[in-house]
């Protein structure tokens, strides 16, 4: 049995961190949490397009999401656009597949003792709790889909005209960039998809959302950039200089052609 190089070990354990995430990101999403409540702080009374004493309550997704985009540019870097869409294709698919596998044990028989085995912590039917907790709506299964495999095509694109335009050594520009352009259009995009078409929402609503949800993402996304040179200089002292120098040359030339 032939032992994979150095080249296909990291493109398999990065793949493997970015489906693994994308999944989880979409399944814990199903929770709304209070950021102002977790941090301790004070919550923020925020006026926007004529909706008052917004805060930042947010998906439990929006943890995962700045991570997913992160690993898009570091792919991205070494392994091109062909690598960012083989990856994205893959997590859509298992994600589509993820739900499908929900939604099929969501509609089992649950077993008599089940339904009732947990009232002594203050759940009265585990199968409905069971349903609330994984039964997310179609329409919010189809935006979350949609605004991922947007964004990360989106991210592909700018991550790569910033670097054309501002040259190899300006990484933080070209990886930050990309994320705050790609999942300012993935705030949108979801919530246009699952709330405007699918809920009724108003478009100012999903305006005044979509933008606190980002000031949220964009934060995020600028205090992680330390984050984006560590994994750069760890993964260019596990390929060496040789190896590194070539992927990021052939990445860059799968745009060229």
């Amino acid at each position: 049995m032939l032992k994979p190089d150095r080249k296909t070990k990291l493109f398999i354990l990065l793949g493997s961190f970015f489906v693994t995430n994308a999944i989880i990101a979409e399944f814990i999403g199903a929770k709304i949490f209070s950021l102002e409540a977790t941090l301790g702080i004070q919550k923020f009374d925020i006026s926007i397009l004529g909706f008052e004493h917004l805060s930042f309550e947010l998906t439990c997704g929006v943890i995962l999401w700045p991570v997913v985009f992160i690993m898009t540019d570091i792919i991205n870097e070494y392994y091109g656009k062909d690598g960012v869409r083989r990856l994205s294709y893959i997590a859509a698919g298992m994600i589509a597949y993820a739900f499908v596998m929900v939604y099929l044990s969501i509609g089992s028989s649950p077993a008599g003792w089940w339904i009732d085995s947990a009232q002594k912590s203050g759940v009265d039917n585990m199968q409905t709790a069971f349903g609330a907790v994984f039964g997310q709506g179609l329409w919010i299964i189809i935006g979350s889909l949609v605004a991922f495999l947007v964004g990360q095509l989106v991210d592909v694109y700018v991550f790569h005209w910033i670097k054309s335009s501002s040259g190899n050594k300006n990484l933080w520009l070209r990886s930050t960039g990309s994320t705050l352009v790609s999942q300012l259009i993935d705030s949108f995009v979801v919530l246009f998809i699952a709330f405007y078409i699918g809920n009724n929402w108003t478009m100012s609503q999903v305006l005044a959302i979509g933008l606190m949800n980002y000031i949220y993402k964009f934060t995020v996304a600028v205090l992680m950039t330390p984050v984006i040179y560590l994994l750069h200089n760890k993964i260019d002292k596990y390929l060496g200089k040789d190896l590194s120098d070539k992927l990021v040359k052939s990445a860059d030339q799968q745009y060229e052609a």
